[in-house]
């Protein structure tokens, strides 16, 4: 199966939902490249950006799992070719 690079951005509006997030991405690790946290406290949320590379049903996976997360947003972006 055909690994890809992509980047996943998080961003977390209600802190009660930290865990959940983290487990997902425990779950995953295996995919993560590089992973990045920011907590903006200004406008009171945290961010976070992972390098992934997987399986394009790997990534999807994980991505559709935080998206399943009430008070995290999801945003993905996978590169088209053969990496």
């Amino acid at each position: 199966m055909q690994k890809k690079i992509g980047i996943i951005g998080i961003v977390i509006d209600d802190l009660s939902c930290t865990e959940n997030v983290n487990a997902v991405l425990h779950d995953y690790a295996e995919l993560i490249v590089g992973r990045i946290g920011i907590p903006y406290r200004e406008r009171g949320v945290s961010v976070i950006s992972l390098i992934v590379d997987g399986s394009n049903d790997g990534i999807s996976a994980m991505t559709g799992k935080l998206g399943r997360i009430n008070g995290a947003s999801v945003k993905s972006m996978i590169t088209k070719g053969n990496q």
